[in-house]
């Protein structure tokens, strides 16, 4: 399998079925093009813009076993260069929609689902995500554990991704995540989205961008708030990449940016996270302040300092991140 190479024969779930003759035969053929170069389809990873679409192909190997292939650019709007390097979130990215991927291409769950991750983790070998003279071609290995099914349809699943590149692990991953039809996530959600759903909060003002890694305001997620330690989410549902499209609650990836440039803040520096484990207990809201905690762990065990994120929104904790950050350049 190519890096590169989109195999546009795949069968496309919840898609207009191709026709023969007069019957329909359930399933969406499309010409095959080995030698042409493209994203997969953005439906597919639950984006709305297809220049934020970071696979291009994937491959099963048996039921549980599958390969997937991405590319990453040189430079990312958003997701930006540190110390050189791919920005870590990328990878998070990637897990978040190979994940989705495949739970629509290989476990048939339909388009229209909703998807909820309940942890997500990383783990970076920065030497292998330097930025190049070439985008980063990547080929990732999955494996599905905890298959969960009601009735025939999938309903869950844990994954672990082996993130190579040139031959070499880059990176590692992991994720959990749960899907439900349309009519089951409006009967979970239906205090939320009556009424057309929550109106966001005002946008808060932004913490200064040079202590939270950024280089504009309008990518800052931290407002500050008189606790040491302590941010207000800033919630801007106009951000054209944490916010891809219209959604109901604060993304995850939003989060996990606000787990970023928290650390950055804490610690006082612009941080290479190496590792990030993260925990997703309940959604976000986006009528409601969520703050945003931060406070040391033991240092790592080769001097990376650690540090634990916590989200807490209406008294109750929204998500858990403890992250590891490479130790700091002489």
């Amino acid at each position: 399998m190519s890096a590169s190479t989109f195999r546009v024969e795949h069968p496309i779930t919840g898609a207009r079925p191709a026709e023969k003759g007069n019957a329909t035969t359930g399933r969406v053929v499309l010409p095959r093009f080995p030698s042409l170069t493209s994203t997969v389809p953005k439906e597919l990873v639950h984006r709305a813009s297809v220049a934020e679409v970071m696979l291009t192909d994937w491959e099963r190997k048996d039921d549980t076993h599958f390969t997937v292939a991405a590319q990453w650019p040189r430079r990312h709007g958003f997701f930006d260069t540190i110390d050189g390097c791919h920005d870590p979130l990328l990878i998070a990215e990637t897990v978040r929609q190979t994940g989705i991927l495949l739970a629509h291409a290989e476990f048939d769950v339909p388009l229209d689902h909703h998807f909820l991750m309940w942890d997500l983790e990383v783990d970076v070998r920065p030497e292998h995500l330097l930025v190049e003279a070439t985008p980063a071609s990547l080929d990732i290995a999955i494996a599905c554990t905890d298959i969960k099914r009601r009735g025939s349809n999938l309903s869950g699943l844990h994954f672990t991704a082996v993130i190579h590149r040139d031959g070499q692990v880059a990176a590692t991953g992991s994720a959990t995540f749960t899907c439900t039809s349309p009519a089951v996530y409006r009967r979970l959600r239906a205090a939320r989205i009556k009424d057309g759903g929550p109106t966001p909060l005002a946008l808060t003002s932004p913490t200064a961008p040079q202590t939270v890694g950024r280089l504009s305001p309008t990518d800052v997620v931290l407002s500050p708030v008189p606790e040491p330690g302590c941010w207000q989410l800033r919630v801007d549902t106009r951000h054209p990449v944490l916010f891809d499209h219209p959604v109901d609650h604060v993304p995850g990836m939003a989060l996990l940016e606000a787990v970023r440039q928290a650390t950055s803040a804490f610690l006082g520096r612009a941080c290479l996270p190496v590792g990030i484990t993260t925990e997703f207990i309940r959604y976000a809201e986006l009528d409601a302040p969520c703050l945003i905690e931060v406070c040391s762990l033991p240092r790592h065990t080769d001097g990376g300092e650690r540090v634990l994120v916590t989200g807490r929104q209406n008294g109750g904790i929204v998500f858990t991140s403890a992250v590891t950050v490479a130790p700091a350049s002489a």
